[in-house]
């Protein structure tokens, strides 16, 4: 018997305004003292100062820890948990995207269990004794669902890789999805963090550990995004609200079952090349969806009928296949996603050592096509502009 598993958090507000309930939950729980960790521009562009400014309005104590960057790396959170320590803060509280949550994660968890000071331990699935420092997530991004995962990832800048940790001690306990704070995303981080939930989502509805409760989540979470994320990168406010939906309901799914290739392949580009984490999902998933075609079934054709393809009821097998690859290439081209890694910048003297490192990966073992070093390689080179 295959026993599956469902790990939620304790609350999450949706909709405009949504912060104003930080204030009910920091009463609630009898919260003393916030460390807010966040990143400067952030602050600079009156983002995060929005949830900030309310802390201080209701009278509530709190330390800014602002050194976040994309691509969190082990130095960030060394920082941050030298900030949390003296700080005296009994919670934290995240504002931003997967880099700040992220950090907040790794901070919250180490800060609990010391023996992992050394950071790297945490990597894969740790095992930790101890439930995070208590975590307030509030996303300013429509993509990385990290204020309702269990999985949060660091970068090793001194070699060269991102280390994926998964952990259910590290869920935030209450997630303030306000679409409000998204409408200052710009175009391309819009589009860059909307073509990463999708990725979320389709590679949880095909990944080994996929089934019905995660399905149901995952094609919802396609089919909000294949409808909205064109207008939400045009600034339409509803939009953007169906895009902070749609990355949650992804992220409720794919932090249970697990992930697949893209992601596999998209963390060694990130942490070679410091590619924005969204974009270089974006700009692998329809070619790793070719590569995956014929090991998933009927379930080209629901993700085709999810994204809007004509006719995707009634087409033959084959061709829905690739109609549910023309739709996703067509929405990231829609949506300005760059389609080969030349322009990211990528190196060909450098894919078979990235092509190692994307084997290693965590989040490749859940791919339903199993690759080896070979495959990997190919597939990067067949995104390189001169092939």
């Amino acid at each position: 018997m295959v026993v599956s598993r469902m790990i939620l958090n304790e609350t999450s507000y949706f909709g405009n305004g949504a912060i104003l309930k930080i204030a009910d939950e920091i009463r609630k729980r009898q919260f003393k003292k916030a460390l807010v960790v966040t990143d400067k521009d952030l602050i600079k562009f009156q983002v995060a100062t929005k949830v900030i400014d309310l802390l201080g309005e209701k009278g509530f104590s709190y330390t800014i820890f602002d050194q976040i960057v994309a691509n969190p790396t082990i130095e960030v959170v060394r920082g941050g948990l030298a900030a949390f320590k003296e700080s005296g803060a009994d919670y934290i509280l995240a504002i931003g995207g997967g880099s700040s949550i992220d950090t907040a994660k790794a901070v919250g968890i180490i800060a609990a269990n010391p023996e992992h000071e050394d950071i790297t331990s945490l990597e894969g699935e740790p095992g930790t004794r101890n439930p995070s420092i208590p975590i307030f997530a509030v996303p300013t991004t429509s993509g990385t669902a990290a204020e309702v995962t269990i999985n949060y990832v660091i970068t090793d800048k001194a070699n060269n890789r991102k280390f994926v940790c998964v952990d259910p001690h590290d869920i935030p306990v209450v997630a303030f999805v306000d679409s409000d704070l998204m409408m200052g995303m710009p175009k391309s981080l819009c589009a860059a963090t909307g073509m990463d939930a999708l990725t979320h989502a389709i590679e949880g509805y095909i990944t080994k550990g996929a089934w019905e409760l995660t399905d149901m989540m995952h094609l919802k979470a396609i089919e909000i995004v294949g409808h909205s994320l064109r207008d939400s990168v045009a600034g339409k406010q509803e939009a953007r609200e169906s895009m902070a939906l749609g990355q949650y309901i992804a992220g409720m799914g794919f932090s249970n079952v697990g992930l697949g290739l893209v992601h596999g392949m998209a963390h060694p580009l990130s942490a070679w090349y410091n590619i924005p984490h969204g974009v270089a999902c974006a700009s692998l998933l329809p070619t790793i969806m070719e590569y995956n075609k014929d090991y998933s079934g009927e379930k080209y054709r629901s993700i085709a009928i999810a994204m809007g393809a004509a006719n995707a009821r009634e087409l033959p097998l084959e061709d829905v296949r690739n109609a549910a690859v023309a739709a996703v290439r067509q929405l990231g081209k829609d949506v300005g996603i760059p389609q080969n890694i030349s322009e990211l910048g990528v190196k060909e003297e450098d894919i078979l050592s990235i092509a190692k490192d994307a084997l290693a990966d965590v989040c490749t073992a859940g791919n339903p096509r199993t690759a080896t070093v070979g495959d990997i390689v190919e597939l990067y080179r067949s995104l390189i502009s001169d092939h």
